[in-house]
């Protein structure tokens, strides 16, 4: 068993979110995201192979799903997306830190 907190050792970035991958492995991958505030993660993007599960540890952040309307979420939510579903984050007013899961990518430049 592999134990990971997801609490510990945040890092951000003065620039740009910061995503760290947690575990990346052939099925998938465990990615931690934090952002200051009024950083965004890209402008509207898809996962276009995989669904989208992202849990939020700290903070509030605007999120835009498939009708793009942004929503305001914060800590304790999870939020679901399908494969292919046009999405943004944006950090509020705080900092804001959240894992996302997805099912493997092969041809990801970063995926072992």
């Amino acid at each position: 068993m592999l134990a990971i907190p997801l609490h510990d050792n945040w890092v951000f970035h003065d620039k740009d979110p910061f995503a760290e991958p947690l575990f990346v492995d052939e099925n998938g991958r465990i990615l931690r995201f934090t952002l200051k505030p009024g950083q965004s993660v890209q402008q509207e993007h898809t996962a276009p192979h995989s669904p989208v599960y992202i849990m939020i540890l700290a903070g509030t952040g605007l999120f835009s799903g498939g009708d793009g309307q942004e929503q305001r979420f914060g800590p304790g939510t999870l939020l679901i997306l399908d494969t292919g579903e046009p999405h943004a984050i944006r950090a509020d007013a705080e900092d804001l830190v959240f894992v996302a899961f997805l099912h493997g990518v092969p041809e990801a430049p970063w995926h072992r």
